[in-house]
């Protein structure tokens, strides 16, 4: 079983453009992301999928493997580009602003797929308990509710569930936008037409459900930041420096 890691990498984000291109200690995010997947030693290889001139020379001048692609609305469309005439049997989607993603999560999701011998499963995904209000009302934080196997029900923006039976404590789990697919799988989803609910949360995974498909969601405790915003930076920043101290 082949299984590689590919980051889906913009510059002009949204929220935050150039974000990935910040630096993080002695290096930009995107190199530290970069640098800290291939240190996992899971994957048989690593590449940056990117559309910015700027990113691909960063990840070249490290030394590290990147691929120029076209213009995309979602980091899985820009992955399917990537790896179209890539041999390979997993692919794991990696956010380029989740720098301090560890072996431990990455692993549970490779293990879905070792585990899976009908393979009936084609995507995986990471979800982790969310206990701060503040943190459970944010929409930078995609909310995931599954069925009582594991399985994605909806992701959301909003708080889902909603608390109205208050005899009741419900709990609640942030997506981790990593995404492990079987190749077949992520071909097949880049040919799908963006669905209504997807683009009204903007959340791509959302695609999936649309379609009828299922994802299987991995809880994990693995505690990082990703970078949406210049406040989640500072977060990072001070991650690093704990870190090195």
């Amino acid at each position: 079983m082949k299984i590689i890691a590919v980051i889906p990498a913009r510059y002009e984000a949204s929220r935050f453009p150039g974000k990935l291109m910040q630096i993080l200690g002695n290096k930009t995010v995107i190199a530290t992301t970069y640098g800290n997947v291939v240190e996992t030693g899971l994957f048989d290889e690593v590449f940056v999928a990117t559309d910015s001139e700027i990113i691909f020379k960063e990840i070249q001048n490290i030394g590290g493997k990147a691929m120029m692609t076209g213009n995309h609305e979602t980091g899985s469309d820009r992955i399917a580009e990537a790896i179209e005439n890539i041999e390979c049997d997993i692919v794991i989607n990696v956010q380029g602003d989740e720098p301090f993603l560890k072996l431990e999560p990455l692993q549970q999701l490779i293990e879905v797929f070792k585990n899976d011998e009908k393979e009936e499963i084609s995507l995986a995904s990471l979800k982790i308990k969310l206990t701060e209000k503040e943190e459970i009302e944010n929409p930078n934080n995609v909310k995931v509710i599954t069925d009582r196997n594991g399985f994605a029900l909806y992701f959301s923006r909003s708080v889902i569930p909603f608390p109205r039976e208050t005899s009741v404590t419900a709990e609640y789990f942030k997506h981790i936008g990593v995404y492990a697919f079987r190749k077949n799988a992520l071909l097949n989803f880049a040919k799908l037409a963006m669905t209504p609910l997807e683009i009204a949360e903007k959340i791509e995974c959302i695609r999936y459900l649309e379609y009828g498909m299922k994802i299987k969601m991995i809880e994990t405790d693995f505690v990082g930041v990703g970078i949406d915003v210049p406040e989640d930076l500072e977060k990072a920043r001070q991650i690093l420096k704990n870190k090195l101290t």
